[in-house]
């Protein structure tokens, strides 16, 4: 009697299945929900290094204050084309406005886990505070997650055919586009806000009375850069043809607005004598130095016109303009505040790993949207290649 063997499946078949990025998302993903588990059963103590002397850490630091940030592309993409009726960037304005949509509602699960107690995160609803900035930002936060969940859903609508909730939502678009604008200018210049009331505990090259306003213009700047980065890994990801004259156009604007930041930043520490500090040789300075770095370089090129060809170069300066926005978000809420109150606070690795999986939950969510939901619907198809 003969047996016949059953085929083997073929490694290289095997190995596009199980890449290496899977098996990273994997890993990140089992780390966190360890970390979450700790959270959950164990306390703040059992996952985190925070105390009552640096009670704000990578979660608020990262997760909020830059989460926040990364975030703003929707509203700032919404502004472009629903109030300044500039119709050219629609394309890229789903993809933007859930890339918003999903970094708010991600905020919302970190501060579960950064709350004491995360079962009475509904209490600003009902126990109000109207002079605190942090009820307001609550307010704002959720109402906003609100309207981007409405502003969201025509995708929803598209794909499952209901006619009558599209035209219900096409009927009350002008004011929710409005009130996302109001929204989102309130709560990103409010997160500044929280810091005005620390003046002798934050570092005076991150301290200033400016910070709502600074808060504000970064975030518009790190949402464009955001929408140039998500822009770019879709057309990779999922075969979509570059828009480039439109990402060019955002390139511009993006470096205009840097460079107002710069030039509002260095002017408000000249008028308040705290340019000499950056001459210390201290840890601070260094960081101080690398955080400007990152968000003057891409100023410098972008209005060298050297990306007008290149649009790898673009996408390098939106991650430049991402990444000099993120140290300057955990300069201001660790950076400053150590360097000023002494404190000591270097994240457990179960913070990070609770950071790390929420990013890649978000980018995953992300993918599995683009999948199956009409994301790309104005984009024309392409190959999704660009000259370099």
């Amino acid at each position: 009697m003969t047996t016949t063997a059953l085929p083997l499946p073929r490694l290289d078949s095997l190995w596009r299945r199980i890449s290496i990025w899977r098996v990273i998302f994997y890993a990140i993903m089992a780390a966190a929900l360890y970390a979450a588990y700790l959270r959950a059963f164990h306390g703040l103590g059992s996952v985190s290094n925070l105390s009552d002397e640096f009670p704000w850490g990578i979660w608020i630091g990262f997760d909020v204050l830059c989460g926040v940030g990364l975030a703003a592309g929707g509203f700032t993409l919404v502004a472009i084309v629903h109030i300044f009726h500039i119709k050219r960037y629609q394309p890229i304005l789903r993809p933007a406005i859930l890339t918003a949509f999903l970094g708010y509602l991600l905020v919302v699960v970190a501060l579960m886990f950064d709350l004491g107690r995360p079962d009475r995160i509904w209490h600003p609803l009902v126990m109000w505070n109207p002079r605190s900035v942090m009820f307001e930002v609550a307010w704002c936060v959720m109402l906003y997650n609100t309207v981007l969940a409405l502003e969201f859903a025509p995708v929803v609508f598209e794909r499952m055919q209901w006619r009558r909730p599209m035209r219900i939502i096409q009927f009350i678009s002008p004011p929710l586009v409005i009130a996302g604008v109001i929204l989102s200018t309130l709560h990103q210049s409010s997160l500044g806000s929280l810091y005005l009331i620390v003046p002798s505990k934050l570092h005076p090259l991150w301290y200033s009375p400016l910070l709502p306003l600074l808060f504000y213009i970064s975030a518009i700047s790190v949402g464009l850069a955001m929408t140039i980065f998500e822009s770019w890994h879709s057309s990779r990801a999922f075969g979509k043809q570059l828009e480039w004259p439109l990402l060019m156009g955002l390139g511009r604007l993006l470096a205009v607005v840097l460079g107002v930041f710069l030039v509002m930043r260095l002017m408000d520490l000249s008028r308040r004598h705290a340019l000499v500090l950056a001459l210390e040789p201290r840890p601070e300075v260094y960081l101080f130095y690398i955080e400007m770095f990152l968000m003057a370089a891409p100023v410098l090129v972008l209005l060298s016109g050297a990306v007008a060809t290149r649009p790898r170069l673009l996408y390098l300066c939106s991650v430049s303009s991402i990444l000099g926005f993120i140290a300057n978000r955990l300069n201001v809420s660790v950076t400053g505040i150590q360097a000023v109150t002494g404190a000591s606070y270097v994240p457990r690795w179960t913070e990070i790993a609770i950071t790390m999986g929420l990013i890649a939950a978000g980018f995953a969510i992300f993918r599995l949207a683009a999948k199956h939901l009409p994301l790309f619907e104005h984009a024309p198809a392409g190959n999704g290649r660009e000259s370099t």
